[in-house]
């Protein structure tokens, strides 16, 4: 069998988190393969309105169940370990939660492949940097995490997870792919999870003040959700030895203050913007450097901040029942 017929075969996929927003897309993704997918959530932060449109695909499963919870299949090929909320609003609601869903999560996905002879991505993130002093990030960079900040549930959970997979490769030749997620923003992103992406457009939507933290000259780099499943099916059916850790996010820096000046003039927003002290350990800049994604699995993102800004925009203008008074071409 080619490679090539090795990639496309059906196979029975299992995202854990499927009904989140990075899930859904996901798990759409692969349906669109015709790969047969079971998507497994608890439902504290995912929605199953995202899915909702996937269920009468006889391919397409929904169990809810926690990832903290052992799993058991008779067959998997492929496990993506999506698995935890990853909005500050939403892991800080529940820091003993967030670490357990990380850890035992890990540990639960990571003991299913193991037993079914799958392989299992782990969902990581750019937050393993902390506040980083190398920029742009390498996944070479070990990071500048505070361990016992209010944060630090979600970024010491993650790095914790990380151990486990490397620990479970060379223990037990585990198949790993570990993937660093950078910011990444789209429809089906929560209103009120906190992120500055869908705070701001929902803001502007209601016309209502711009909030932005600081002075606003901390920076992110912004992938659309599209580009990054692609990364993460790339990074998936990579050659075995690729394990990760391999950063996937856009290589373009922009302020937060830009970013909140974009929003407003796609939507016509005339309430302006106000500012609010620094959150604690808030990181004052994130670029990913995306060499071995370029280099090892022909990938980097295609669709440039405005385009991707339109399309999630009008999703929130549908979901929230207003309408830009700008035209945003």
């Amino acid at each position: 069998m080619s490679t090539t017929q090795f990639h496309r075969r059906r196979k029975r996929v299992l995202v854990t988190g499927g009904a989140g927003f990075l899930g859904s897309h996901l798990c759409e993704r692969l349906l669109s393969r015709s790969h047969h997918v079971i998507c497994l959530d608890n439902f504290f932060t995912g929605e199953l309105d995202n899915v909702q449109h996937l269920v009468a695909n006889p391919r397409f499963e929904v169990v809810r169940h926690d990832v903290t919870q052992p799993f058991s299949s008779l067959e998997i090929d492929e496990i993506y370990n999506l698995a935890c909320p990853a909005s500050p609003v939403h892991y800080q609601m529940d820091p003993v939660k967030t670490i357990r869903t990380c850890v035992l999560g890990a540990f639960n996905v990571l003991d299913l492949a193991r037993n079914l002879g799958a392989k299992v991505l782990q969902a990581s993130t750019s937050e393993v940097y902390g506040d980083p002093m190398v920029h742009p990030q390498p996944e070479t960079y070990w990071g500048n995490v505070n361990p016992i900040g209010i944060r630090s549930c979600y970024d010491e959970g993650k790095r914790c997870a990380e151990t486990l997979f490397f620990d479970y490769h060379r223990q037990y030749k585990t198949r790993i792919k570990v993937a660093r997620i950078f910011n990444t923003y789209g429809p089906r992103m929560h209103p009120q999870d906190g992120r500055v992406v869908s705070n701001f457009i929902v803001q502007a939507l209601n016309n209502q003040p711009i909030t932005i933290y600081g002075t606003g000259s901390q920076t992110r780099s912004f992938c659309y959700v599209d580009d990054l499943i692609d990364g993460l099916i790339r990074l998936m059916e990579s050659r075995e030895e690729l394990t990760g850790p391999c950063n996937l996010g856009r290589p373009e820096e922009f302020t937060i203050r830009q970013l909140a000046e974009q929003v407003v003039a796609m939507t016509g927003s005339t309430a302006g913007i106000i500012t609010q002290p620094l959150p604690s350990d808030d990181p004052t800049q994130r670029k990913p450097d995306i060499t071995i994604a370029r280099e090892q699995l022909g990938w980097q993102p295609q669709i440039p901040l405005r385009d991707g800004l339109k399309s999630t925009i009008a999703y929130f203008a549908d979901s929230l029942g207003s309408h830009p008074n700008k035209a945003q071409a």
